[in-house]
């Protein structure tokens, strides 16, 4: 009758910590726990309710018995009154007759009873167990996720951080440098060409007015 607690004093025993241990994923493993639950409580709940079904059956019958008893008891005083003996002696014998399935029907009742209790109680404790392992489940779950994003940060701060990266921006640096050094030599060569062209610019202006005022001063303007 009390089969179906087996997992839930596995899974509340100290076993928990060591399977959780193995578990890949403790999450996971805790929605599994929960649902082998769930289905422990609704077997017990088909359990309670079979076991109430028959104490009510046993109740039922425990008061049919006894108003027999009384119907038996009522007769024979009436046979009696009526000076019929006989009859009122087979009413006795059914009567006490009667008397001892009541008795044992009650008996049956009351242990009937007590059992239902036993069981609405484990119910109830099994319940309340389920709820505090569903408030369990969830706290392990931000915890687990917390730890899984600080991890996944950690890694990804450790890999900025490593020799690999520091190389690569390194020669990236390098590169950086490379090109700025090849803009500033362009940028030299054309400032030096673009003087020397002025230069002789300059050259051919003087030349033209040297030669203006030549002619001015040969009149052959």
């Amino acid at each position: 009758m009390f089969k179906f607690f087996k997992r839930m004093k596995t899974i509340v025993s100290s076993e928990l910590n060591s399977m959780l241990d193995k578990a890949e994923d403790p999450v996971k493993m805790l929605d599994q726990f929960l649902r082998d639950m769930g289905e422990d409580i609704r077997e017990a709940e088909a359990a309670v309710a079979k076991q109430i079904a028959n104490e009510k059956i046993l109740m039922r019958k425990a008061q049919d018995a006894q108003a027999m008893v009384e119907k038996r008891q009522a007769q024979a005083e009436k046979a009696v009154q009526a000076g019929e003996d006989d009859l009122a002696k087979r009413a006795l014998q059914e009567k006490n007759e009667y008397e001892n399935q009541a008795a044992l029907l009650n008996q049956s009742y009351e242990q009937a009873k007590n059992d239902s209790q036993v069981l609405k109680s484990k119910l109830d404790e099994m319940k309340r167990e389920y709820q505090e392992m569903v408030l369990k489940k969830d706290s392990l779950k931000a915890r687990a996720e917390s730890a899984k994003t600080r991890t996944k940060i950690n890694r990804s701060m450790s890999s900025i951080g490593g020799d690999e990266s520091r190389q690569g921006f390194a020669r990236m640096e390098e590169k950086v440098l490379r090109f700025e050094a090849e803009a500033e030599t362009s940028e030299d060569l054309s400032t030096q060409s673009r003087t020397l062209d002025d230069e002789f610019k300059k050259l051919d202006t003087a030349v033209e007015d040297e030669l203006a005022e030549l002619k001015k001063a040969m009149g052959k303007e």
